[in-house]
């Protein structure tokens, strides 16, 4: 998979889990909501670090025990027109204080990265063949920010 992380095009190691696949033991997975709630104790004896997938209908508060131990969080994007992601971002970042990595994966747009980018999202997954290049520019289209959120703690009135 093609993966842009804090702005800059890196390889991903992590493998998505159906809810029926035994993790191999020989690479980081992640799993769905629902799988990590039954099993998290199973789960992380496979001697790999494991993260979790959250569909657009999954509470962000069910991982709210769990997430000093976990390393990333996947937002399924399944429509590009289902903004749910960016609330459970929002929430995983500001409310829930989640320090490790939040990933967007799925459908969504090159518009809508840097508003992701915004609600505390630092990682977009693409399918392979997708033109990195043309995404990575998303970043830098806007050049000002006026409201505060995840990456800028005061609006822009405060911030002169």
């Amino acid at each position: 998979m093609s993966v842009i992380k804090n702005g800059l095009p890196v390889s991903d190691p992590w493998v998505h889990l159906d809810d029926e696949v035994i993790p191999d033991g020989r690479s980081p997975f992640t799993v769905t909501l629902a799988r990590w709630l039954g099993h998290k104790a199973e789960l992380v004896t496979h001697g790999q670090p494991v993260g979790v997938r959250l569909a657009a209908a999954d509470a962000p508060e069910a991982l709210a025990s769990d997430l000093d131990t976990l390393p990333l969080i996947v937002l399924d994007m399944h429509l590009f027109t289902d903004g749910r992601a960016f609330s459970q971002a929002r929430l995983l970042r500001d409310r829930l204080d989640f320090t490790g990595e939040i990933r967007a994966r799925g459908d969504f747009l090159r518009d809508q990265m840097y508003f992701l980018q915004r609600v505390g999202v630092d990682a977009f997954e693409f399918p392979e063949g997708s033109d990195l290049d043309d995404r990575l520019k998303a970043f830098s289209e806007f050049t000002v920010t006026y409201q505060a959120a995840a990456d800028t703690a005061e609006p822009l009135y405060r911030r002169r």
